[in-house]
């Protein structure tokens, strides 16, 4: 249920008004406390009606906000808690609450490798601590794939801080076909995170000609800053620049092609449910119940890998060079199977 903020004002100060046994509170005190209060915090006047508060009350004593505040009117004008130190602000969590803080406190942890979220950290902590007093400690509902030990994560708030700062980079670097480390200018743009691999967009040695590189953060050997160079201020969207790309390699980004796939019939519902791009279309479904599906992507490494891992249930109809990476890549893994 959606709660707007003066509203919410109205609950803690009739909240803060009962939990007050010092003073017998009518309707109309009540009333007075909520306008001070909007008052007080929205600097105007407004109107509380007898019929509002009325309504606050009812709704505070309803399970609806979860409250179940036990108001009670005695003396047939006077309101208060009839449980001495109730208040809304103590509500003890559902089961439900404990599971959903639970499972929030395991994702908001995934992040724990910035330092943006270093105070967020101490919070989390007492959060885990608070749902782990109020309930019996069980495996977690949602399981999250992460890999520990995924080299370069130390990387990772250093890069941050340095794409926040627009900070040029100093990075020494070897990639798995390089036979030695390079050192080089970089300048950072973005952080890219895809199938469980961190990666870090930049343009090196930055002119306008320069293209978009990307850096596996495993490969990076060693960051220095650099602030005697300028940092580039192109304006750089990689939403924009990643809208046609299926993982983080763009050979050439203005080269889109149509992609036809035929699905089989039994992993068709896996592609439909999930597809593999944002522009994935069903163009036919077959009297077998195999399916043709169209996209317009870049055509790259990560793409070939996605194809290459539903193995014989998928046929890469269109384009033919990309048929035909396809067909070579499927004839080499045949021949280290052909002797079984």
């Amino acid at each position: 249920m959606a709660l707007n903020k003066n509203a919410l004002i109205r609950y803690k100060t009739i909240d803060k008004c009962l939990q007050n046994n010092n003073r017998q509170w009518t309707l109309e005190g009540l009333i007075d406390a909520c306008s001070d209060a909007l008052y007080e915090y929205e600097g105007r006047n407004i109107n509380v009606s007898k019929r509002t508060v009325q309504l606050d009350i009812q709704m505070m004593r309803s399970d609806k906000l979860g409250y179940n505040a036990p108001i009670e009117v005695y003396q047939k004008k006077y309101y208060r808690y009839c449980n001495e130190g109730y208040s809304i602000t103590d509500i003890p969590l559902t089961e439900n609450d404990m599971n959903v803080l639970s499972e929030t406190v395991e994702m908001l942890k995934q992040f724990k490798d910035f330092s943006l979220f270093a105070e967020l950290g101490g919070i989390i902590q007492r959060l885990e601590d608070k749902v782990y007093t109020e309930k019996t400690h069980q495996s977690a509902i949602i399981h999250l794939d992460k890999n520990e030990k995924l080299k370069g994560l130390k990387h990772l708030d250093i890069l941050y801080q340095a794409i926040l700062k627009k900070i040029v980079l100093k990075i020494t670097y070897q990639s798995f076909t390089a036979i030695k480390a390079s050192e080089f200018i970089f300048h950072p743009f973005i952080l890219k995170e895809f199938n469980n691999r961190w990666f870090l967009i930049g343009k090196q040695n930055a002119t306008k000609n320069k293209s978009i590189v990307n850096l596996a953060l495993d490969r990076i050997l060693k960051i220095d800053f650099d602030t005697l160079i300028p940092y580039t201020n192109e304006e750089f969207n990689g939403d924009e620049y990643y809208k046609n790309t299926i993982g983080v390699t763009v050979l050439n980004e203005k080269q889109i092609q149509k992609v036809i796939l035929k699905l089989d019939k039994n992993n068709s519902p896996y592609v439909l449910t999930k597809p593999f791009h944002h522009s994935q279309e069903v163009i036919e479904k077959l009297e077998d119940g195999s399916t043709i599906i169209q996209l317009q992507v870049h055509l790259n490494f990560e793409f070939e890998r996605l194809i290459l891992g539903f193995g014989e249930t998928i046929e890469v109809l269109q384009p033919k060079l990309l048929r035909k990476r396809i067909c070579k890549k499927l004839e080499k893994a045949y021949q280290l199977y052909k002797n079984v």
